[in-house]
């Protein structure tokens, strides 16, 4: 990773944090626990993966930052409302994330689960409400569209439902790769198609190549998982690994092993980085991002 890389990456991380600690305001009211509970886990920090990548991706194309940032901090809370339903009981039933005890943990099982709708139903708050002050309301229209698809039952709820119905069975790499695609892979390529969109350049050759990459790191970034859930270090990943095994989950880590993982994934950061080379200077940002999601311990 460059130093100008890192400068950048940290760069548009601050703007977003910014962005998402302006925008839940803890009430001192009756529900002013779900405030806190929302904030507990929006706050928590993480990577900002796809906010990062919708604003980066953003100036790639030359669309305006400040119109794309409600929409990418919207998928942001859309990502922890997920985060938040999958570490209840009746998920993944984890006591950890992000180092820290996980929302139903600390607000109990009814405040989260309620905090996670709320994530979500204010991402799609934040992004109506930036939808009618653009100068073009119906393309903010077609972005929440496309956010609400990658999000629903034909991407991450879909693929965590196939999840669901994979615990414990043998399944094939061609079924591993949907669920991914799906639960993984649809809210990496969201920051794309909000990109995109907002940049006017739907239909174009470079919509194509972009969609390309943003389906190759989708794919890296779960067998990645697969990998650090093997190898990983607790400290590091803020929670404990193994839980891919005990659960009895198929992986490309259970079905390759980490050695034939870790080839995979170099084939597939070289494909990314080749597709971010085609844009020149401007690609350089993601090239390196390519880079960064192989080389990445949590």
């Amino acid at each position: 990773m460059t130093e100008k890389f890192e400068k950048h990456f940290k760069e548009l991380v601050k703007k977003v944090e910014q962005y998402l600690s302006a925008s839940i305001k803890e009430e001192n009211n009756a529900q002013g626990e779900i405030y806190k509970a929302m904030n507990y886990s929006l706050l928590a920090g993480g990577k900002r993966l796809r906010p990062v990548l919708t604003l980066a991706t953003a100036e790639l194309l030359g669309a305006d930052c400040d119109e794309v940032m409600p929409f990418a901090c919207a998928l942001e809370m859309i990502h922890t409302h997920s985060l938040i339903h999958d570490d209840l009981p009746a998920l993944d039933n984890d006591d950890l994330r992000r180092g820290r005890p996980t929302c139903h943990k600390a607000f109990g099982e009814a405040v989260a689960l309620l905090a996670g709708d709320a994530l979500l139903n204010k991402a799609f708050e934040v992004m109506a409400e930036a939808a009618a002050k653009m100068n073009d309301p119906a393309k903010g229209a077609r972005i929440m569209q496309k956010v609400g698809n990658a999000s629903g039952t034909e991407g991450m709820m879909g693929g965590q439902v196939a999840d669901l119905r994979c615990e414990g069975k043998d399944i094939t790499e061609d079924q591993l790769r949907y669920m991914y695609a799906k639960k993984t892979g649809a809210l990496l390529k969201a920051p794309f198609l909000i990109a995109i969109e907002a940049a006017g350049k739907t239909g174009t050759d470079e919509e194509r190549k972009l969609l390309e990459y943003s389906e190759t790191i989708g794919l890296a970034f779960q067998i990645k998982d697969d990998v650090l859930d093997v190898v990983g270090d607790a400290k590091l990943l803020g929670k404990e690994p193994g839980r891919d095994a005990a659960d009895g989950k198929t992986t490309f880590a259970s079905l390759y092993g980490v050695a034939k993982c870790e080839k995979i994934l170099e084939e597939m950061t070289v494909k990314a980085t080749s597709i971010a080379k085609t844009f020149g200077e401007k690609g350089e940002f993601l090239r390196e991002m390519a880079e960064y999601l192989l080389e990445r311990n949590y």
